[in-house]
C-alpha cells in the first residue's frame, strides 16, 4: 500500500511495463499533480525558504475539484444511492465543482444540474455549458441560501435528484486523505513543514492536512480565508472576490482539529499575487492561488519559519478567470488595441 501512495492518476499510466500506456478514460487523469518550487519569486524578495506550489490545473478538467467529484460520485454508486441513466445530479457551486462533476457524469452517464449564482463566473458557466450541464441560476444577491432554494425546487420537480453535498460529504474529504495528502508526503520526501491552503468546501484542507499530520504531528496546517468574509477567524461573511474560497457558511466537513493557524487575504492580495505567479514564474494560476501565495509570503517573513518548506495548494488554472477582476485590465488594453 505505501509503495503505490500518492499514485493515483498520470503516474499509474506511465508505470515502467510493457503495456500500452493509455488511459481507459478521462477520469483515469484524476490524481496526481506536480509540485514546482517558486525560485524566482524567493529570490527576488530574499526569502529563505522553499515555496512549492502543488499545480492542480494539471487536473483533466483544470481544477482540483475533479478529485472531489469523482470520489463523492464513486462513494454514492458504492452505497447504491444513485443509478446511470436513472438518477439526476444536482449540486450547487460556483463552477469548478461542477466541471469536474460533469467530467465524470459524462464517463457515468448521469445527467447533472449545476446550481450556480447568475453573472457570478461567466468563465465556468461557459464551460458548463460546453461539456452538456443543465444550469439552474439563482439571484446573486440572495446568495447560498438562494442557491438552497432552488435545490429545494429542483427536487420537488425532478424525480431520482441526488444531491452530492460538497460541504457536508465526508467522501470529499476522502478524496484528499486518500490522494492529495499522500501525493505531497511522498513527493516532497517527507520534507514538508507547512501546508498553505485555502477552504471552500473544506475538503482538501481537512483531508491533506490530517494525513500530513498523520505522517508528521509536526507539519503546520495553515488555513487562508477571505479578510474581507472570515468566518473561520470568527468574523462575518461578506461579499469578495477570490471565488472558490470563502463560502458564506463554515463547511460541516472543515476539520479544524489539523488546522494551527489561519491567515486573512484580501481581494487585492490575492490578485496582485496571482498576476506575480504568471509574470514572474510563468505560472498561470488562479485568484485562491494568489491568496495562497500571499498567505505564504506572510509566513516566509517570519523568522521562525527560516529555511523551512512551505507548500501550496494552487487549486485551478488562470484562463478560467478571463471574465474577472483578475484580467480586467489588460482584457480592457487587448479590447482596445489598434493595428
Amino acid at each position: 500500500m505505501e509503495m503505490n501512495e500518492g499514485r493515483r492518476g498520470m503516474p499509474s499510466i506511465l508505470s515502467p511495463s510493457n503495456e500500452e500506456h493509455i488511459a481507459s478514460d478521462i477520469t483515469e487523469l484524476i490524481g496526481w499533480t506536480p509540485l514546482v518550487e517558486m525560485k524566482k519569486i524567493t529570490e527576488k524578495d530574499g526569502l529563505n525558504v522553499r515555496l512549492i506550489g502543488k499545480l492542480e490545473f494539471y487536473q483533466p478538467l483544470s481544477s482540483v475539484k475533479d478529485r472531489g467529484a469523482l470520489r463523492m460520485i464513486e462513494d454514492a454508486e458504492e452505497k447504491g444511492l444513485i443509478t446511470p441513466g436513472v438518477t439526476t445530479l444536482v449540486e450547487p457551486t460556483s463552477g469548478n465543482l461542477g466541471i469536474g462533476i460533469m467530467l465524470v457524469a459524462i464517463q457515468k452517464g448521469y445527467r447533472f444540474i449545476a446550481v450556480t449564482p447568475a453573472q457570478h463566473s461567466l468563465d465556468k458557466q461557459i464551460i458548463l455549458k460546453y461539456l452538456g450541464a443543465e444550469l439552474a441560476l439563482t439571484d446573486l444577491s440572495k446568495g447560498f441560501d438562494g442557491m438552497m432554494e432552488k435545490i429545494e425546487q429542483l427536487k420537488k420537480e425532478i424525480p431520482h435528484v441526488h444531491v452530492l453535498e460538497q460541504f457536508n460529504n465526508p467522501a470529499n474529504v476522502d478524496a484528499h486523505f486518500e490522494w492529495t495528502g499522500p501525493e505531497i508526503w511522498r513527493d516532497t520526501k517527507g520534507k514538508i513543514d507547512i501546508l498553505v491552503c485555502g477552504t471552500g468546501s473544506g475538503g482538501t484542507i481537512s483531508g491533506a492536512g490530517k494525513y500530513l499530520k498523520m505522517k508528521n504531528p509536526n507539519v503546520k496546517i495553515v488555513c487562508v480565508e477571505p479578510t474581507e468574509s472570515p468566518l473561520i477567524s470568527g468574523g462575518e461573511p461578506g461579499p469578495h472576490e477570490i471565488q472558490g474560497i470563502g463560502p458564506p457558511i463554515i463547511p460541516r466537513i472543515l476539520d479544524r482539529s489539523v488546522i494551527d493557524e489561519i491567515i486573512t487575504v484580501n481581494s487585492d492580495e490575492a490578485m496582485v499575487n496571482a498576476r506575480r505567479l504568471a509574470q514572474e514564474e510563468g505560472i498561470l494560476a488562479g485568484i485562491s492561488s494568489g491568496a495562497a501565495l500571499a498567505a505564504s509570503l506572510k509566513l516566509a517573513a517570519k523568522e521562525e519559519n527560516k529555511g523551512k518548506m512551505i507548500v501550496m495548494v494552487f487549486p485551478s488554472g488562470g484562463e478560467r478567470y478571463t471574465n474577472s477582476a483578475l484580467f480586467a485590465e489588460v482584457k480592457e488594453e487587448c479590447v482596445n488595441m489598434t493595428f
